[in-house]
């Protein structure tokens, strides 16, 4: 019995090698374009390059939103013109026509390459009556599959003409893959979408679809796990039919059971430490990091039953009661530093990695932490908190 209908794939990185063709094109456009302005401008000129500038503003994006991103990061003001202006250096939409013809260009030349894993999990999934979509935010997945043979093996295709034609909002919205489930005839809650780049995670999470799963291939694992992945690989090879059959079967469950937060942001800690508490309806704490005191970003905080103030304020005439929870003693605080060196604090100290999930079967928060500090050693943390159910009294820490 199968426990999903369909897998979506994106194109560029997922299925092709066409990622890094589109970034040789990218260049060369956005290199003749940041010349010219650099020239007309006064200012230094500063290259285009994969790291600092592909990846983050233009991968994944449609066209015309990818340049009009990297411009932006820029802070270059250019008209966004019109998909029907010849390739130039006019507006965005002549910059985004300008790489479509270099990229074609190269497409021309037989630079397009399979990844044989990727074909090999398609035709294991087409044998399992799996049904197959390409969702991609290129303008040329259609002579791209034509020219590797695959279009065939697609029931569905939704790519930038597509989206062009229907309206489809660009990843990080996730209309082009509830587009192909509504294609396909299947509920996004039955369909897995495979994605290579950061707004393409971002939009399966957003869709919630059943599973989304990460392809790192540029070394960007724990960003795509941040953003919204469910399973992360190197390289398809890692996933089978039988892997994603137990997700359904049994990982997504445990899933819904839990909350999880792959980041450290001191911006959001505020909202994640409150719903990261445990307590058993006689007292909770907020799931503050037992490393920290109450400051701009942390606030442990443990409040009681029965335990508040209550003061009068005089409003339009007035007197108005307040009662408001108080905060206890703070009973978390387990630290730790590595030789002379200074006590850990998550908000000065490199943080490598961090996982914390709230099981709600089990009521325990469990963390991981590995920190680097400024001699280059790097520590790992363990810990896992609970509130008891049994005796209200009781709370426990292992770290």
């Amino acid at each position: 019995m199968k426990n999903f209908d369909a897998v979506i794939f994106d194109l560029d990185g997922v299925i092709t090698h066409t990622a890094s063709l589109h970034s040789i094109a990218w260049k060369e456009m956005f290199d003749g374009f940041l010349k010219t302005h650099a020239e007309e401008s006064g200012t230094p000129f500063r290259e285009f390059t994969h790291e600092g500038d592909y990846l983050p503003y233009v991968d994944g994006k449609p066209r015309y939103q990818g340049v009009a991103a990297l411009l932006a990061s820029r802070g270059i003001d250019l008209p966004f013109g019109n998909p029907s202006n010849p390739p130039g250096q006019g507006s965005a939409c002549a910059l985004g026509n300008q790489k479509n013809q270099i990229f074609n260009d190269l497409i021309k030349t037989g630079g397009v390459k399979v990844f044989e894993t990727t074909v090999n999990f398609i035709h294991e999934l087409r044998a399992a009556g799996i049904k197959i979509g390409v969702a991609s935010s290129s303008k040329n997945a259609k002579p791209v599959l034509e020219a590797v043979n695959l279009l065939s093996l697609m029931e569905t295709r939704v790519d930038g003409v597509v989206s062009a034609e229907l309206g489809l909002q660009g990843k990080p919205e996730p209309d082009i893959f509830t587009t192909a489930c509504d294609n396909l005839g299947v509920y996004y809650d039955r369909a897995v979408i495979v994605e290579d780049a950061i707004s393409g995670v971002q939009a399966g999470k957003k869709g919630n679809f059943g599973l989304v799963i990460g392809v790192a291939r540029e070394n960007n694992a724990q960003q795509l796990k941040i953003n919204g992945a469910d399973i992360v690989v190197a390289d398809m090879a890692e996933i089978n039919l039988e892997r994603v059959q137990k997700w359904f079967a049994e990982d997504l469950e445990d899933k819904n059971w839990s909350l999880e937060y792959f980041d450290y942001a001191p911006k959001k800690e505020g909202l994640r430490e409150t719903l990261l508490t445990v307590g058993n309806g006689y007292f909770g704490t907020r799931g503050a990091l037992e490393e920290t005191s109450a400051n701009g970003t942390n606030y442990p905080g443990t409040y009681m039953a029965g335990l508040y103030n209550r003061l009068p304020s005089q409003v339009s005439g007035r007197t108005v009661y307040n009662e408001d929870f108080v905060n206890c003693p703070n009973w978390l605080p387990v630290t730790f530093r590595v030789g002379d060196g200074d006590w850990f604090d998550p908000n000065t100290t490199e943080i490598l990695h961090i996982t914390r999930r709230l099981d709600f079967r089990t009521g325990v928060l469990h963390r991981s932490l590995v920190v680097r500090d400024e001699a280059g050693r790097e520590t790992r943390v363990i810990s896992q908190r609970f509130a008891s159910m049994d005796d209200p009294h009781l709370a426990a820490i292992r770290y």
